[in-house]
């Protein structure tokens, strides 16, 4: 127990160490996180382009679209607990080589499945650079006042990073092919590779009581499944169907499941009783509401003003740009 007490002190002293270069480990860390914001939005000017060359189905359009942040939201608890036990960096270093191979592969693909299969890989790298971004975030911002400004940069930049999605894969498909939407992201990693291992703390967790990997992919697992299901149902697959009540079913069940495990267990992964709070539960429910409208907006709204419309993909984006102005100014105004 002391052993731990004092490895803990010395990742302490270490975060606290890079102080006066916290401003610098904010920027890296917003960079890594504006990537994996951008990469959630970028692809909807460019779905028409997509089909055109690709000719996908209309479920496997639906899943080149949708499958990175359906990914990314499920492995947010298993990477992010990970890299409580592992090191935080450890995972963001690993999260940005991922992301980096995967958008490579993703830029490159001739048919709709591995195009599927790179954003997926894309989704994964994204699970492990965004939880990490922020645990590092409060670890070199100790003093409170400056961790609330940071955390409101932080979130500005995760929704400007959605909301300049489509005014980025615009100007680069009026440009190049549509693969250079995902091209955009290679040479940005390679830079924050040395950059983020030059800079950037390592931390971790107290070390408190055993991993629930268990738990963790519960969590996973019933995100995918409730998600899956609710995506067939919009798909028009009929309600009745195996392959929609399926994954709505057993997705419910694992997250019923996860819920209470957490509760029975000394160290949960999830701390729910913040949620009996009436101002955690209120704030939290708010930024899911603002996050599905938003990304819900700019994906009709860039089908709508292409297809419809007939603008030009930078067109679009530049009628969308009004969303990144508003999304940076909410953000801001929230750290105050």
């Amino acid at each position: 127990m002391s052993g731990t007490t004092t490895a803990a002190a010395a990742l302490r002293r270490r975060a606290a160490g890079a102080g006066a270069n916290r401003w610098v480990v904010l920027v890296v860390l917003c960079v890594s996180l504006l990537l994996v914001a951008v990469d959630a939005t970028v692809l909807h000017v460019a779905v028409p382009a997509v089909t055109e060359d690709l000719r996908p189905g209309a479920i496997e359009l639906l899943w080149i679209v949708d499958v990175y942040p359906l990914v990314c939201a499920s492995l947010l608890i298993l990477f992010g607990t990970l890299g409580d036990r592992v090191g935080r960096r450890r995972v963001l270093l690993l999260g940005y080589a991922l992301f980096g191979v995967a958008s490579a592969l993703a830029a490159l693909a001739d048919n709709a499945q591995l195009l599927i299969v790179a954003r997926a890989l894309l989704g994964v790298g994204g699970a492990m650079i965004m939880p990490a971004t922020l645990s590092i975030l409060r670890q070199v911002f100790p003093d409170r006042r400056e961790r609330a400004m940071a955390i409101g940069i932080w979130s500005a930049v995760a929704a400007v990073g959605a909301a300049v999605g489509p005014l980025l894969g615009g100007f680069l498909l009026e440009h190049f092919w549509w693969g250079s939407v995902f091209l955009v992201n290679i040479p940005l990693m390679l830079v924050s590779l040395p950059v983020g291992r030059l800079l950037l703390p390592e931390s971790k967790g107290d070390g408190r009581g055993p991993w629930d990997v268990v738990g963790a992919l519960m969590a996973a697992g019933g995100l995918f499944g409730v998600v899956l299901g609710v995506k067939r149902l919009g798909g028009g697959e009929p309600v009745v169907s195996l392959l929609t009540v399926g994954p709505l079913v057993l997705g419910a069940a694992l997250l019923a499941g996860f819920v209470r495990r957490q509760r029975r267990r000394a160290y949960p992964l999830v701390d729910l009783a913040m949620f009996r709070r009436p101002a955690f539960s209120t704030s939290v429910g708010c930024i899911v509401l603002a996050m599905l409208a938003l990304v819900g907006l700019e994906l009709i709204a860039a089908q709508y003003l292409q297809l419809v419309l007939g603008l030009s993909p930078l067109e679009t984006g530049l009628r969308l740009l009004p969303l990144t102005f508003a999304a940076m100014a909410a953000g801001l105004a929230g750290a105050g």
